[in-house]
């Protein structure tokens, strides 16, 4: 029996994990993968976490993991399967084994969103990737197209330029959803062209992927672009399923909880982009890691 059982070796489960235990509270930290850190091991640059200017993603979240280390928290990689949470034990089930808390907090984090177009699934890690800084040296020299028009995007945008030969950019609407800093350097970079009103329709290739297919919005017709990669970055979709039926979901799955990080159920806390938030970046999850101990220690 633990104090908190910890879902997640995100920013906001490492970070739970830190501020419970030197609460000196009973902790476990179950994350499936073999190293921690979440999203930002894939992310090239951090150039907006306090105090840590131009960090590496991979870097940070190295750093995170042996901050947790240090104060002895037990962390085990097994994927968890199943949660029951409704009843006053809380009981975490995983593939290898069941463990019981006193209370809860859920920081799976989100994956990313897909386009739902022929050609994706079955080019996937031959021309379609979802990470930029994973793939994107397969791409050096060659013509790559970004999908989105969030920051990840733009960012993905800028990143592959670096050695791409030429990227396109495409964006359904004709605005970017992203920062106007980051939207002002796409624009100015001379290899990033704009592919605006524009909305994928097929991949298709030989093997590999050889163009894209798309609607132009404007004049109705459908045209093709020539690239060797594409790279997707639409959005997240949060790893709610665990909790389906037990806790309140909102329409796009997300946890519903306040910056208290309390769900519709005691005992169970939502961290990090799992909830229901307007700014999901590393420093609100670092934050809510302190907030739910906070809260749990009440």
């Amino acid at each position: 029996m633990y104090d908190v059982i910890i879902i997640g070796g995100g920013p906001a489960g490492l970070s739970s994990a830190i501020y419970a235990a030197r609460a000196c509270m009973s902790v476990l930290l179950l994350e499936k993968q073999p190293m921690g850190g979440g999203q930002i091991l894939n992310t090239a640059e951090v150039d907006n976490y306090l105090g840590i200017p131009g960090v590496n993603g991979f870097e940070l979240g190295e750093k995170f993991t042996d901050h947790a280390k240090r104060l002895g928290i037990r962390s085990v990689a097994e994927e968890v399967v199943r949660i029951d949470c409704l009843g006053e034990v809380k009981k975490v089930i995983t593939v290898k084994k069941e463990y019981e808390a006193r209370a809860v907090v859920y920081a799976a984090g989100a994956g990313h969103r897909k386009l739902g177009i022929p050609g994706e699934e079955a080019f996937a890690g031959s021309g379609v990737s979802y990470c930029a800084t994973c793939d994107g040296a397969f791409f050096r020299g060659r013509t790559a197209v970004v999908i989105g028009g969030g920051d990840v995007a733009l960012e993905d945008a800028l990143f592959l330029a670096k050695g791409c030969k030429k990227v396109y950019l495409m964006h359904r609407r004709d605005t970017f959803r992203g920062a106007r800093s980051l939207v002002r350097r796409v624009e100015e970079e001379t290899k990033i062209e704009l592919v605006l009103d524009a909305v994928p329709e097929e991949i298709a290739g030989d093997g590999m992927v050889k163009e894209l297919l798309y609607l132009d919005r404007k004049t109705k017709e459908h045209r093709k672009l020539a690239v060797d990669g594409v790279f997707i970055a639409v959005g997240m979709v949060p790893h709610t399923e665990l909790l389906k039926g037990q806790v309140e979901l909102d329409e796009n799955g997300y946890i519903i909880a306040g910056e208290d990080c309390r769900t519709s159920v005691d005992g169970v806390f939502a961290a990090g982009d799992v909830r229901t938030k307007k700014v999901r970046q590393i420093v609100t999850a670092v934050s809510d890691g302190a907030v739910v101990i906070a809260e749990i220690g009440v």
